[in-house]
């Protein structure tokens, strides 16, 4: 039986809500931890996942696996939740990944996030070659040391934990930096581990100092080598180079003008006194 053009309008109606249904696309969320995702064993940690406001659940997955649910609880935001692992192990150590809902859509999974445990294993030795204090451009490397038959090491950077340098070796593995920049200063710090989520103790920091060799002048203060900034700082050598050049612009135009106000004034004066002197000669008597 032929469709009516109702009907016709109807399934037209439908298709087109189903379509746009599917071809719906949540925003994919964020997954961090606080205060780290460097977590030393036993140790609390806190996983978040922010999606948005609309969002009715949140999923954990722990290497791939359903870990955890939740709901947002009003009245605060339902933008984000949280996820709280006690006493980090072992065993709690991995991948992890989150999700959420709006209504019947679930979003794509967020970018993963690894979570290492550390002190595993016992503390490594960490060194830098040629030595901390290295020129502007020149190159570094750092040793990484470990008595157990460690095979991977990890080189961290404080304030860029993200950023962590990999390296393999037989109790000892290399991690040439160079040519350095202001941006390689800072304090480092070393783990062995034997897999990528589960690390030694912390190695003792070592600290790179960056020198600018072109003053090698040092101010020397309670936290180490800090550079004046008078004298190291090429604008502010170029700002005090034009304030002397103004002082004596000034200088001089002072006694220009000066010097212009006393030769307008020189004639006068002489005229002045030449007409005294008649005055004084027409007083005295014949």
């Amino acid at each position: 039986m032929p469709l009516t053009p109702a009907a016709l309008l109807c399934l037209g109606l439908h298709l087109s809500l189903s379509t746009s249904t599917q071809g719906e696309v949540l925003s994919r969320p964020v997954i961090w931890a606080r205060p780290s995702f460097l977590v030393p064993k036993g140790s609390p940690v806190t996983l978040w996942c922010w999606g948005i406001r609309e969002a009715a659940e949140y999923r954990l997955h722990f290497e791939g696996g359903l870990a955890a649910q939740e709901r947002p609880k009003p009245p605060g935001p339902a933008d984000k939740v949280k996820f709280l692992i006690p006493i980090m192990t072992s065993s709690t150590a991995g991948r992890y990944s989150c999700f959420y809902r709006s209504g019947e859509l679930w979003s794509e999974p967020s970018d993963p996030l690894d979570l290492v445990v550390t002190g595993m294993y016992d503390t490594p030795t960490l060194s830098v070659q040629p030595g901390p204090e290295v020129a502007l451009g020149d190159s570094v490397t750092f040793f990484c040391h470990l008595d157990m038959a460690t095979s991977t090491f990890f080189l961290l950077k404080e304030g860029r934990p993200s950023r962590t340098q990999r390296s393999h070796g037989r109790a000892q593995a290399e991690f040439p930096v160079g040519p350095v920049t202001a941006a390689h200063q800072g304090t480092y710090r070393c783990f062995g581990s034997y897999n990528d989520h589960a690390w030694s103790c912390p190695s003792d920091p070592v600290t790179l100092l960056v020198r600018d060799y072109w003053d090698p002048q040092l101010v020397t203060t309670g936290s180490g080598f800090q550079k004046d900034p008078t004298r190291w700082d090429p604008r502010a050598q170029n700002l005090l180079r034009i304030g002397l050049a103004s002082l004596v612009l000034v200088a001089l135009a002072g006694i220009l003008v000066e010097d212009w106000l006393g030769r307008r004034r020189a004639p006068g004066t002489r005229r002045a006194a030449r007409c005294k002197c008649r005055r004084l000669r027409t007083q005295i008597p014949g």
